[in-house]
């Protein structure tokens, strides 16, 4: 596979020359919808492309009712990031829409999210975000606006190979948001860009202060954009009042240590806040007690030891695979979470079900939640991202031992 650069010319666009974002025309000529967020990434994006002398559109999605959360930091697309894309917008001198998403993205995304919590998962909104607002949605509005592309300030690489183009890790690793993009189709990639994937931090906020935008020292985003506070179980209880009941906390050994106020407000590999004290004649050499299974069914959360969160074996469901599917048994590299290294893994096909797989990890890992997302890298170049899927199940080798 052999990736080509595109050419940017700095001298006529005829047709053998492509420019910066990789169209056989010049940029004036050349429409693209910046995302914008309010945040310094998606500002940065649309002056640096504005710079280049392309015909900018800004459009920021109202996702959600933002009330409390106007003046709330590190939450995206609330009142205030509106007003500061809108700001950016008038001071690089370009036309700027916001969208009424609010409907789409409940249904979408925030019932999704409940749901999920419920049926005792950790869910990454930001990913079914991408999947459904952001890469379905928003781009078929900008595909109405008669844009050439859609241009969002993700930290990740696009490049053109033999078979098209690709996505890679971002340059800066402490940015790098591919993992987040696995669901990405080869037909949507066709028309985002990503602008922003050779940079590091630090050379986005030193281009935020050279255009004179008020963004340039904001704060990135921490929360989800709708749980502005970090408050998960809040918006759960919220959204499905009377869904929510108390249950036991069990130690994987049988015995019931406490009760609990809801599954919604744990996780797998949890340590702190599970509500729970010593254990009364207990040897606690073994260290603390964690997280090990969330039974949403019989309404208990299981706990045990480190170790016992042991996992070798993932399955995934709704799976992507953005370019070539690998062979049954082939080795690609599994990340589990954004902030973990990936893994060597094989994938098989024959052991799942249509648009499923099963991941056997090399070495086993801790902690791994089902609702989370494995996305999945080329073996022999680990800043390829193939695709990746859904955790469906992760059981844990201890449970498979005791059975």
């Amino acid at each position: 596979m052999t990736i080509r650069a595109v050419k940017n010319s700095a001298k006529g666009h005829g047709l053998g020359d492509l420019n910066a974002l990789g169209f056989a025309k010049s940029p004036a000529k050349t429409r693209v919808v910046v995302a914008m967020s309010g945040g310094v990434d998606s500002s940065v994006t649309a002056a640096l492309l504005h710079e280049q002398g392309f015909d900018v559109i800004g459009i920021t999605l109202q996702l959600y009712d933002h009330g409390v959360a106007v003046q709330t930091k590190g939450a995206c697309c609330a009142g205030a990031d509106i007003y500061d894309a809108r700001s950016v917008a008038a001071r690089i001198g370009i036309p700027h829409y916001v969208l009424d998403y609010e409907n789409r993205f409940h249904e979408q995304v925030m019932q999704d999210f409940a749901d999920s919590y419920l049926r005792g998962e950790t869910p990454i909104p930001c990913v079914r975000c991408n999947q459904t607002v952001k890469f379905t949605d928003l781009l078929r509005t900008a595909h109405d606006l008669e844009a050439d592309c859609l241009a969002t300030g993700h930290y990740v690489q696009r490049a053109v190979v033999d078979d098209g183009p690709i996505l890679l890790r971002g340059v800066d690793p402490t940015k790098d948001q591919s993992y987040f993009l696995f669901a990405t189709t080869s037909e949507q990639l066709n028309y985002l860009r990503f602008p922003l994937g050779g940079l590091d931090k630090d050379a986005t906020r030193a281009l935020a202060r050279k255009f004179g935008l008020a963004v340039a020292e904001k704060p990135d985003s921490q929360d989800i954009c709708f749980v502005p506070n970090g408050r998960y179980g809040d918006v759960v209880r919220r959204m499905r009042p009377g869904a929510v009941d108390a249950g036991d906390i069990v130690h994987i050994d049988g015995s019931v240590l406490g009760r609990h106020n809801g599954v919604i407000d744990y996780t797998i590999g949890q340590r702190r806040g599970l509500g729970i004290g010593g254990r009364m004649g207990v040897d606690e050499a073994d260290g603390p007690l964690y997280v090990l299974e969330i039974d949403a069914d019989a309404n208990r959360v299981i706990v045990g030891p480190r170790d016992a969160l042991a996992c070798q074996e993932v399955y995934l469901s709704d799976v992507n695979w953005i370019n070539a599917v690998p062979d049954d048994g082939a080795v690609v590299l599994a990340r589990l979470r954004n902030t973990a290294l990936a893994m060597p893994a094989r994938v098989f096909w024959e052991r799942a079900g249509s648009g499923s797989l099963v991941l056997q990890l090399n070495e086993a890992q801790f902690g791994i939640a089902t609702g989370q997302v494995a996305a999945l890298y080329e073996s022999t170049n680990p800043n390829q991202l193939l695709g990746g899927g859904w955790i469906s199940r992760a059981p844990l080798i201890a449970f498979k031992q005791s059975q």
